[in-house]
């Protein structure tokens, strides 16, 4: 391996361990020395990359939490029927989380509890990445409206607001009761709520 993959492939490594450190034990209580330790990589390999640990927070965030927010929802919002096409989501996401999955909970919302009243370099990047779900659900929405699947009476960015809110908080009262049927019933309800949108 040549000087330059090795140095991304360090980089890589560095982001995925602190990724599940900061998942684990929250941003704060995640320890260099700790990410070090499981890396095998010095401090000054991981200086050169994150001169700080703000700096590898929020590349952690923005290269790690983001991406894999979007692989999972992206594709249920870019059809005609999205009411469709997000139930069956989150049917399936739901059935394929684990007890691990449910016990973390979801990492931005982690973060934006966490960090966002104390950082304001986080705070940011949690708002500007929420801004943008419900951005892209409006713009389901209204594509769903265009081709007849939604009710044209709906306002779509109150609609999508409404929804991430409570996927994040079925998300986090899962979390904090450790009880999968708690998530479970939320998304039903929150499904319920989807049905009640169609043209």
């Amino acid at each position: 391996m040549n000087a330059a993959a090795r140095l991304t492939d360090n980089r890589r490594k560095l982001l995925e361990i602190a990724a599940e450190e900061i998942l684990e034990n929250g941003f704060q209580a995640t320890s260099i020395g700790d990410i070090l330790t499981k890396s095998g990589l010095s401090k000054g390999a991981l200086y050169h990359h994150f001169p700080s640990k703000l700096t590898l927070g929020y590349a952690v965030f923005e290269e790690v939490f983001v991406p894999e927010c979007a692989n999972r929802w992206e594709p249920a919002l870019n059809t005609p029927d999205p009411i469709t096409s997000i139930t069956t989501l989150l049917r399936t996401q739901v059935s394929e989380m684990t007890d691990e999955m449910i016990r973390l909970g979801c990492p931005v919302n982690n973060l934006g509890q966490e960090m966002s009243p104390i950082d304001e370099g986080f705070r940011q990047r949690i708002n500007r990445e929420i801004n943008h779900w419900c951005d892209e659900l409006a713009a389901a929405f209204k594509r769903g409206q265009a081709a007849g699947h939604v009710s044209t009476e709906i306002d779509t960015r109150q609609v999508a607001t409404f929804f991430v809110a409570s996927i994040e908080g079925a998300i986090g009262l899962a979390k904090n009761a450790q009880d999968r049927t708690l998530l479970e019933a939320c998304v039903e309800g929150l499904i319920g709520y989807l049905e009640g949108l169609r043209a």
